[in-house]
């Protein structure tokens, strides 16, 4: 039903994609986002909360939708924080695509991926747990130094780049993503593997609980959960506890928005 009322819209709703944010253009950053589209996000979590479905879920992908979701999940009473998501799937795969193309190899092989944190350019994408044919990838590329580095900033920057080259943020690539996403969260994950997908923390490896954080998921196609005893290094700790900061900062700059 095309429609721009959001009590219409919501009716009866399963899963809510919320795509609809100002986009981000050239020059901007991301927290300049956050006071222009946070507002749309309390009265979609404020509907949702009316009209939707009883097993409702929300996929937030207007940017910078962790804190849009988190928005939306507080606006939204009733409603179960963990029906609430924001979307990680389309770092996951620019990810995989690089280090598929560094090992010369097709993206399937490439498992085990995880996004840590922000959809942002403190995102981690965690390479020392992601496998290349079930190897451990610092096993298959060797090449320290482009593993930190390089391959970390142009997985972070790529949102970036695309805005730079094109004047607007991806399009197609996005809208794939939602697909995987959706996919991901409705059918058994793969036994072994995991993908990516920022939820409401419960306080896993130590993240402040109610931040909407990426993680690596499973799950039955029923109930999703955080994978546990994933191996942190120093390394890995620093970017995640960087990532953690911004978030929690740009809680800090939405609280007019999310009832006390």
């Amino acid at each position: 039903v095309p429609t721009s009322n959001l009590d219409e819209g919501f009716k009866g709703v399963n899963w809510a994609l919320l795509v609809g944010a100002v986009p981000r253009k050239q020059g901007m950053e991301r927290k300049d986002l956050l006071g222009i589209n946070g507002k749309i996000f309390t009265g979609q979590g404020n509907a949702i909360a009316k009209n939707a479905a009883a097993d409702v879920r929300v996929l937030v992908v207007g940017n910078p939708c962790n804190t849009n979701s988190l928005i939306a999940m507080n606006n939204a009473p009733g409603v179960p924080g963990d029906r609430f998501f924001a979307m990680t799937m389309l770092d996951e795969n620019r990810a995989k695509t690089q280090l598929a193309k560094k090992a010369s190899v097709d993206v399937t092989a490439v498992t085990n991926l995880a996004i840590w944190g922000n959809h942002s350019a403190t995102m981690y994408p965690d390479f020392f747990n992601t496998k290349i044919n079930g190897r451990p990838v610092p096993e298959v590329i060797s090449h320290r130094e482009w593993l930190e580095k390089d391959f970390i900033a142009t997985v972070q920057q790529r949102g970036a780049a695309i805005i730079k080259a094109r004047g607007l943020s991806s399009a197609a690539s996005a809208a794939n993503a939602v697909v995987d996403t959706v996919h991901n969260l409705t059918m058994p994950t793969k036994p072994g593997d995991w993908f990516s997908v920022s939820v409401c923390t419960p306080g896993d490896y130590g993240i402040e609980k109610g931040l909407i954080f990426s993680y690596p998921i499973r799950t039955d196609g029923k109930k999703w959960e955080i994978v546990q005893g994933v191996p942190l290094n120093d390394f890995s700790k620093a970017k995640i506890a960087a990532t953690e900061a911004e978030l929690k900062e740009e809680k800090s700059l939405v609280a007019d928005l999310l009832p006390k």
